[in-house]
């Protein structure tokens, strides 16, 4: 399996990343296990959860994907064969915060989870603009110090604060930020390409994408308001991507499915996986069937025509 380097940190990864929300809310630890071990065996490595996954489902705490996670590790024995990124800063119960104590406990609460002594990348989850970037980049130091993480990595963050985050690892010579986890694929662009991918460029961060399949919509599975509703999970989200362009996307994805004897998803990742920036997409599977179909995607090589096609397809 082709591993890429993220960002400047010893980290090396598969071109996909598992994403871990589903682990707990729409499927079971079974079925979460058998997942898991598919895509290891597969040859992939990264697995992405965070600890507030899924605090979102009546009678959840938060840490249900996590102690999923944890307990995969314990009975596969499998830890030196993947790569385990969480996230911090997420309401837990508290309100959402970076500071740092807010920052060490919960780093603490995951390493108890995951059943781990080190987290490989903590990621910021969602900004916290009242605490100084200085305050949060010394907690991380600190656990990086303390061998508890090995890099950390932001995800929904201005550019302005992830510019000041690092600038302010280079003003105190601070361990920051080696990656980003933006938002991004081939119908949200504008605000990725255009604000943060010449910082990232800039920085050498890596780039770790969600919803890189548009909650689903790229997968050509919702053509119309009536197939978006039949989703009681996806729905609501899927139903912003039923425009013109959206439409003019799925006509692209079509095309080069059929002339590569691939899926609209599958092409669609494929796109991710060839920008200059990106070194992984997230993606996640409810069924082994599923999973199977995704990770094809990484053996689908697009030619310069086809990515221009989809450019000017999702322009």
């Amino acid at each position: 399996m082709d591993v890429r380097q993220l960002g400047q940190s010893d980290l090396q990864i598969a071109p996909l990343m598992l994403g871990g929300n589903v682990f707990g809310w729409t499927i079971d630890e079974e079925t979460s296990f058998a997942i898991l071990d598919a895509f290891v065996d597969a040859g992939f490595n990264a697995i992405d959860t965070a600890n507030s996954y899924s605090r979102w489902v009546p009678g959840h705490q938060g840490g249900e994907s996590e102690t999923i996670i944890g307990n995969w590790l314990k009975r596969s024995g499998k830890r030196d064969k993947v790569v385990i990124a969480t996230k911090v800063g997420e309401d837990m119960g508290s309100g959402r915060g970076l500071k740092r104590t807010d920052i060490l406990r919960e780093a603490e609460a995951s390493l108890r989870r995951l059943q781990v002594d080190c987290i490989d990348l903590l990621q910021t989850h969602f900004d916290d603009e009242v605490t100084p970037p200085e305050e949060t980049m010394q907690a991380y130091a600190e656990l990086i110090k303390t061998g508890k993480v090995r890099a950390i990595g932001a995800s929904n963050i201005t550019p302005a604060r992830l510019q000041a985050s690092l600038e302010a690892s280079r003003k105190l010579g601070l361990a920051r930020y080696q990656s980003l986890q933006p938002l991004y694929n081939l119908y949200d662009r504008k605000r990725f390409e255009t604000e943060f991918a010449p910082i990232c460029q800039a920085e050498g961060l890596g780039v770790i994408t969600y919803y890189s399949l548009a909650a689903g919509f790229l997968t050509g599975k919702y053509r119309s308001a009536a197939d978006a509703a039949k989703s009681a999970t996806r729905g609501g989200r899927v139903k912003q991507y039923l425009d013109a362009r959206g439409l003019r996307i799925l006509k692209g994805l079509d095309d080069l499915a059929a002339a590569h004897s691939a899926t609209p998803a599958q092409v669609a990742l494929a796109w991710l996986m060839a920008r200059p920036c990106v070194t992984a997409p997230i993606v996640s599977a409810t069924s082994l069937k599923q999973l199977g179909e995704i990770l094809k995607s990484a053996q689908l090589t697009l030619t310069r025509d086809d990515i221009a096609a989809l450019d000017k397809a999702s322009a």
